[in-house]
């Protein structure tokens, strides 16, 4: 019996070296958070935290200064409040469980870490509330567990005492200047104050209005209330009178009827201005759809409008209580799908621009290209066309562009932790579209009442779907810049440090090449302007290649040095010369079977009845096939079974000894669609023959084929007077026709061609020329090498076969050693459609690494990925978020460095003996943990105070907790108890009555008491 066995083990020295070029880790996340439900800021450290409804947390500082936590139960974040001066954060999640977070220091960096959770009595799903007080000595927690809280019947006027309750509690504020009063308010309209200590209502004012939120002046003296009838009341607080009837002022801005609701109120009142922020109140019916703040100061009134909803916002303002004004100076509202900063202090309060939270998807991102190794003129340029600061250069400076549906391209700087935006860049102001229709209306509209006035950039909707940017190619050595859209447009761009104002350049080129029995039924081009333009600094359109038919540009490559550009669609490719302004090539890569491209959108019914019929084949031969006599085991049955079994175990040994190759059937020539051209690439190798090389074009479509084009380009001082001339030398036909994802030349030493003007620069080595080349074709199953001029085959890899994935996208990278500098290797990069990574040494197509990194049924994270020529990627996590990663270990050291947060002088050192929760909790554990905690001075004090209504005494019931936080907490409810830890706690009824109490001045205790729910 004859094995095949494979290699001998790997060797320790490749194994070493591999482990100082790859390694694999997600770093941080670009962009604005999806899906945000709560927002907190802490004035002391000056931190922001946002959550999130899948459960993360987000805190942010300076710029660069970035954490991420996430909860263990993919819950919603309902809620977000800092311990004042602490560095920890409270969580309350939508399932009814409260969080506590610290920012540690580990590794000189900070981190986000959850240290203790407790869940809250009641079943999930009742809305729970938090207000949290802080003050530079404690921090006082109110949770409401229920919907409802008690007081007593006695206190409440006789029209309140009807069948109907006062409903759930809408807003719980303390009182400014003290802290055992807290204002309750009801949302019937009822608003108590509350004293702690004596337990009895201190003001009753009877409001009429359905309430919707609380707010306190400065002083204590008086609120304001905000109603669902798009009012605001102020209140004054006296003690001469429990009971207030009627407040000293009402007020409807707009003066309807029927108003949204005013959900939120800030009031400060400082020397000579009252601002007023809210959110609501409008006219239902004339703008019930607009998500508005307004902002008040005498006779200043301005409606901010924005373009999704107000999840919260927050002032920053004085916070010192000798002050006697707030003094705020800015407003920063958290939109659905942005931040917005708004300066209070400027006449007509401007928008500020923000350092980092910029919405990627302020218009949908419909492709990304990077740029790494900037050079410091392009960057300055870049940054003063997006009218920003000069900054320091660095060595390491790196561009993203992202294309966008409404015809942008962003400029994004991804040199460090966050992307910042630098420059945008529009295409739209090329063509005639309604843009400039809708902006008069928007001018036209804003000089009504109420004045509105549009903050935000997000806007999902795009004014034509035609102008949707598909792919992108720079040269980042000469400035310039070509695009290409979704109706087959595709831009030139160069450059200019000045304002322009010219006509710009329009050329036609027909792909189809007058073929018969076609007719397009999709969209139509996109008219260009007549007469000529002005375009401000930056990249301005030079030449305008239209394809016809109108089809949404598949490939884009650039070459600069020779002056040409190279474009594909579903129709086939071309070459244009936007020097001379004048087409070299086009090329028809149609089937004569290929019906989808041939016939337009009524071809796909065909298709669909085709499929149809196959599948139907498929399963009438399932059926048949299944239908087998059941096996009677007889004595001779038995001996070829065990037969069988034998054979079986064979195939088994085999199997494991001998690599899996999966079979792969042959795609059929007239597939749908076969004619799409998948990537284009320039290379100066030979083609002709091996001892001449010259420039030449590659192109290779969805059908498996590529095509290769030797170029006649002039030289520089000739290219005014003669064209480029392009003759057909090699095409070839992969085997199983499968779609061409990526072509690359290598040179005679097996390296990447440098890009163009890096030899004539001196920025790269020049290419060895003496050897032979190779070009490596990648196509969605196999990898394979062919040798130049001959076109030989010379290795290749079937990832398909081997593996059971397909190629998504590919890329050439190069990776430094982190022993030596000296040392670096070029490995070909793959992303397969199961999201995992492979890695293969070139040109020998040897396996190196592999590594999962993006969820298989993420298809659309698979799609938008983009690989950095450093051993970097991006991809989208969700419509407003990049995961970044890192494939190379050098880099990832690297980052690390520079990721790093500064450490913020926080006194918790407690992370390093948090209590484990992670199996059953004893009495001796929490014994050895605050044992532990004793020794080490970080002793957790904690007053729990538990109120119990009763039918008897109570309008409805309800369960109110009061936690006094000193330097934490930890709290855990297992069944029916509830244990905590503490040196002072007692557990006292409404009437006064002690159930429990104990004080210890020092020391610990663990106590346990039955938590009535």
């Amino acid at each position: 019996m004859k094995f095949r066995f494979r290699r001998q083990g790997n060797d320790p020295h490749r194994e070493k070296i591999k482990q100082d070029l790859f390694a694999f880790s997600k770093t941080v996340e670009h962009g604005f958070p999806n899906q945000p439900s709560a927002l907190a800021y802490d004035p002391k450290r000056q931190l922001l935290a946002i959550g999130t409804k899948s459960g993360a947390m987000k805190i942010y500082g300076a710029p660069g200064v970035e954490m991420t936590g996430l909860h263990k139960d993919t819950a919603a974040v309902t809620q977000i409040h800092f311990l004042y001066g602490q560095g920890r954060i409270l969580s309350l999640l939508d399932d009814n469980t409260i969080h506590l977070w610290e920012i540690v220091q580990r590794e000189n960096r900070s981190h986000l870490v959850e240290v203790h959770s407790f869940n809250l009595p009641g079943r999930p799903g009742i809305e729970s509330f938090l207000n949290l007080q802080n003050t530079p000595n404690k921090s006082l927690l109110f949770v409401m567990l229920f919907t409802c809280l008690v007081i007593p019947l006695f206190s409440v006027p006789e029209e309140y005492k009807c069948g109907k309750s006062l409903g759930p509690v809408e807003s719980l504020q303390e009182h400014p200047q003290d802290s055992d009063k807290i204002l309750i308010g009801y949302s019937r309209g009822l608003v108590v104050l509350w004293d702690l200590n004596s337990r009895h209502v201190v003001n009753l004012f009877l409001g009429k209005q359905q309430l919707e939120s609380l707010v306190w002046e400065r002083s204590g003296n008086s609120f304001v209330s905000s109603h669902s009838d798009g009012g605001y009341m102020v209140w004054a607080v006296s003690s001469s009178n429990p009971c207030t009837h009627d407040p000293i002022s009402s007020t409807v801005p707009y003066g309807e009827p029927k108003h949204m609701p005013i959900t939120h109120i800030f009031t400060y009142f400082s020397l000579v201005l009252t601002i007023t922020h809210r959110f609501g109140g409008m006219p239902r019916a004339s703008y019930g759809d607009r998500h508005c703040l307004t902002i008040l100061q005498d006779s200043n009134h301005v409606t901010l409008d924005f373009t999704s909803r107000v999840i919260d916002f927050f002032t920053i303002h004085c916070t010192d209580k000798d002050k006697e004004f707030d003094d705020p100076s800015a407003l920063v509202v958290l939109l659905e799908e942005e931040l917005i900063v708004i300066d209070l202090q400027m006449a007509g309060w401007p928008t500020v621009p923000a350092p980092y939270l910029a919405p990627l998807h302020s218009s949908a991102i419909t492709c990304s290209c990077h740029i790494s190794n900037v050079l410091p003129k392009l960057w300055e340029r870049v940054i003063s066309a997006g009218h920003g600061l000069s900054e320091l250069f660095s060595s390491q400076k790196e561009l993203l562009l992202t294309g966008h549906e409404d015809g942008t391209v962003r400029f994004w700087d991804a040199s460090g932790v966050s992307l910042k935006p630098l420059y945008k860049l529009s295409t739209a102001n090329i063509f005639q579209t309604d843009c400039d229709h809708n902006d008069s209306l928007t001018q036209a509209g804003e000089e009504e009442w109420p004045p509105f006035r549009k903050v935000g950039c997000f806007d999902p909707y795009s004014d034509d779907p035609r102008l949707g940017i598909q792919k992108i190619s720079v040269c980042k050595y000469s400035g310039k810049l070509v695009v290409a859209g979704t109706a087959g447009q595709v831009i030139v761009m160069v450059l200019s440090d000045e304002k322009s104002d010219h006509m710009i350049d329009v050329a036609t080129v027909d792909l189809l090449q007058d073929r018969e029995g076609f007719t397009w039924k999709g969209h139509d081009r996109l008219p260009p302007k007549s007469g000529s333009v002005v375009f401000a600094p930056g990249f301005q359109p030079v030449v305008l290649v239209q394809c016809m038919p109108p089809a949404a540009v598949t490939a884009v490559t650039l070459h600069a040095e020779w002056n040409l550009i190279a474009f594909g669609t579903s129709h086939g490719f071309g070459l244009f010369d936007y020097h001379r302004r004048s087409p070299v090539l086009a090329r028809c890569t149609l089937h004569p079977n290929d019906s989808l491209a041939m016939e337009g959108p009524l071809s796909r019914v065909k298709s669909l009845k085709k499929s149809l019929r196959q599948s139907f084949r498929r399963i009438r031969k399932s059926r048949v096939s299944g239908k087998k006599r059941a096996v009677v085991y007889s004595p001779t049955n038995k001996v070829s079974v065990c037969l069988e079994i034998s054979r079986t175990c064979i195939t088994i040994l085999q199997v494991l000894v001998t690599p899996v190759q999966r079979r792969i059937e042959p795609r059929s020539a007239d597939d749908s669609l076969s004619g799409v051209v998948r990537c284009l690439c320039f290379a100066d190798t030979f083609l002709r023959d091996g001892t001449h090389h010259g420039p030449t074009m590659w192109a290779g479509t969805n059908s498996g084929s590529v095509y290769a084009y030797a170029l006649d380009v002039p030289s520089q001082e000739k290219f005014s007077e003669q064209s480029v001339e392009a003759l057909l030398g090699k095409e070839i036909q992969l085997m199983h026709r499968a779609p061409v994802v990526s072509i690359a030349v290598l040179d005679g030493r097996g390296n990447p061609l440098p890009e163009p003007y890096e030899v004539s620069r001196d920025l790269a080595k020049a290419p060895d020329m003496q050897g032979s080349h190779s070009v490596l074709i990648a196509s969605e199953e196999q990898f394979k090498v062919f040798m130049l001029p001959k076109v030989s085959a010379k290795t290749k890899f079937k990832l398909t076969a081997h593996e059971g994935c397909r190629v998504r996208k590919v890329a050439l990278s190069n990776f430094t050693s982190v022993s030596s500098e000296e040392y670096s290797e070029n490995a070909l990069v793959c992303l397969t459609n199961l999201g995992d990574i492979h890695m293969f040494s070139v040109p020998a197509l040897r396996p190196q690494v592999r590594y999962d990194c993006i969820r298989k049924e993420d298809i659309s994270g698979i799609a938008s990925c983009v690989f950095t020529k450093t051993g970097q990627g991006f991809y989208l996590i969700s419509p407003s978020e990049y995961e970044r990663f890192s494939l190379s270990a050098r880099l990832l050291d690297e980052m690390r460095s520079a990721l790093s947060s500064p450490v913020l002088d926080s006194p918790n050192s407690s992370a390093d003996i948090t209590l484990d929760t992670t199996g059953e909790l004893t009495v001796e554990d929490v014994k050895d943990f605050l044992m532990c905690a004793l020794f080490t001075d970080l002793f957790w004090s904690i007053t729990v105070e538990f109120i119990l209504g009763s039918p008897q005494c109570f309008a409805s019931l309800g369960l109110w907790m009061k936690l006094r936080i000193t330097s934490g907490t930890s709290l855990k409810k297992m069944g029916g108890l509830l244990e905590f830890s503490s040196t002072e706690a007692s557990w006292q009824t409404a009437g006064g009555e002690e159930h429990l109490q104990h004080k210890q001045t020092r020391g610990t205790a663990v106590n346990t008491v039955v938590c009535e729910e």
